[in-house]
């Protein structure tokens, strides 16, 4: 099975490189790799005839986060390919820019090359403002744009806030082990059957080395631009967990976003800030109806 590259581009000798042939991820499929501006973005396709649906994990994630909700949506006849972000997961490293914004070229580049066409993009977290303007970008191949648990049209960041997230970022990028410890706090309630072997793998990840560079990328990057959402043409479903900690007010935010977006909120009631891990069937209801409505 040949694999999906492009040739030419040069990386600097330093960089972690996947394999050139295909492997297999036990939770997801068979990892393919496209080669971008920078270096090598890792996905997964799994086929299906209805509607495509593509799945960003957020900051400091792999796309394993949606290892408990693809089977949902492809159960029901849907393609799903998700993507794993620079530096993270099974993509390389050596980029130099991890923002949303930069990220969202690299979806359009995938989505090009897979020749999707009317495709739901769906962001968690870090990569809600990453679909919304990929959508933006690429409006002939999307159908629909799905937020879930996003920090895009988020609320100003008050004093106290600011004194967290300034001390969290160092202390992440000195100690990776830290983001695993506080995968506890994001999941409230339910946490999946696998959860103490997956936040151990988001450890092990960023413990390496070259992936170190990646992760101070993704804290210093704006995860909550501000005027994004007007650019958006297509239908928009806003998902956000109750008991998000993110948010003081999860609701709040659903509403600011579902409006900015002129689409439709669906609180994902008791759950964190990964409901798609941990709610998984409460996603999928809600996605599923939203799919097939683009589908008309």
């Amino acid at each position: 099975m040949a694999i999906d590259s492009r040739p030419g581009l040069q990386r600097p000798a330093h960089r972690t490189r996947p394999p050139r042939r295909p492997t297999v991820n036990s939770t997801l499929g068979t990892t393919r790799y496209l080669d971008v501006t920078g270096g090598r973005i890792a996905y997964d396709d799994t086929p299906g005839d209805g509607v495509p649906v593509v799945l960003l994990p957020g900051m400091l994630d792999k796309r394993a986060a949606y290892r408990h909700l693809v089977p949902l949506l492809t159960a029901a006849g849907h393609r799903v390919v998700t993507m794993d972000l620079r530096g993270l997961g099974e993509s390389s490293t050596g980029f130099t820019d991890h923002s949303p914004a930069a990220i969202a070229e690299d979806l359009v580049a995938l989505l090009d090359h897979l020749d999707l066409r009317g495709a739901v993009l769906a962001g968690s977290s870090y990569t809600g403002a990453t679909v919304v303007r990929a959508a933006a970008l690429a409006p002939g191949r999307t159908a629909g744009v799905v937020l879930i648990d996003a920090f895009i049209e988020n609320l100003p960041l008050n004093g106290f806030q600011k004194a967290v997230f300034g001390l969290a970022a160092p202390l992440v990028s000195a100690f990776p082990g830290l983001w695993s410890a506080l995968q506890k706090f994001y999941y409230p309630t339910e946490r999946p059957a696998d959860f103490d072997a997956y936040r151990a793998g988001l450890a092990e990840m960023l413990r390496e080395p070259a992936r170190k560079a990646a992760l101070r990328g993704y804290l210093k990057g704006d995860s909550a631009p501000v005027g994004w959402c007007a650019a958006v043409e297509v239908p928009a479903l806003v998902l956000m967990g109750s008991k998000d900690p993110d948010f003081p007010d999860p609701g709040l935010i659903a509403d600011r976003q579902a409006a900015a977006l002129r689409g439709r909120k669906v609180m994902i009631e008791n759950a964190g800030h990964y409901p798609m891990a941990g709610h998984p069937q409460a996603v999928a209801d809600a996605l599923l109806p939203f799919l097939n409505e683009v589908a008309r």
